[in-house]
């Protein structure tokens, strides 16, 4: 049976209402309920529509996790990677980073967590090119860390563990993040580029911008 989801390379505003709805009521169900245990009738029941009929826009359910992954991950690349690419110094294309995800992870909390959770509910060889992927996003930031390092602007640390620490806490955004809470996203992000970003610096600088406290 024909599939006629939009592909997952495509923008995602380009899907039709109807393929729309369908992705959003799948991002939604399988962050609450898990991948494995939101069935094609689930879907059918939150759009109102017959079960039968959602394989007029999909060949089957991983064709769903799969777009919804990849357009999380578009986003990603879309805002992030031009900032982590660019000429400017390195401590200011991860604080201009850490600004960024978090913008991405407000706006789209549910694919972000489906990123981190259902990532292994991929097929082999999906699951193979969603890690390539997320590997490559994670080698910028890591480049940038080094090159801080490198060029004495944070002191030398261990640039993978620094690498794993700045996006676990930004990965970890989406679920503690509310809209209506009392921090907007940019001001998170300036007291993130504060943790990180000022816990690196040499230690001089550190005595320095704390004011001279030991």
């Amino acid at each position: 049976m024909r599939s006629e989801l939009t592909s997952p390379r495509a923008a995602p505003t380009a899907a039709r209402p109807r393929e729309a709805d369908l992705l959003a009521a799948a991002t939604r169900l399988f962050r609450q309920r898990g991948f494995h245990a939101t069935s094609m009738q689930d879907l059918g029941q939150a759009l109102a529509m017959n079960r039968g009929s959602l394989y007029h826009y999909i060949a089957a359910k991983d064709d769903l996790l799969w777009t919804i992954l990849t357009g999380a991950f578009d986003r990603l690349e879309g805002q992030v990677v031009p900032v982590l690419s660019s000429d400017a110094p390195p401590l200011e294309r991860l604080r201009g980073a850490i600004h960024e995800h978090l913008r991405v992870a407000a706006m789209h909390p549910d694919e972000l967590s489906l990123i981190q959770i259902e990532l292994r509910s991929l097929s082999p060889e999906r699951r193979a090119e969603m890690i390539r992927r997320r590997d490559a996003y994670e080698t910028l930031w890591r480049d940038a860390i080094a090159e801080a390092v490198a060029g004495g602007a944070i002191r030398g640390f261990d640039v993978r563990l620094a690498g794993i620490g700045m996006l676990s806490a930004c990965n970890w955004f989406t679920q503690w993040y509310r809209p209506d809470g009392e921090l907007a996203v940019d001001d998170i992000a300036e007291r993130f580029c504060d943790l990180f970003l000022a816990g690196l610096l040499p230690r001089d600088d550190r005595a320095i911008a704390g004011g001279g406290r030991s």
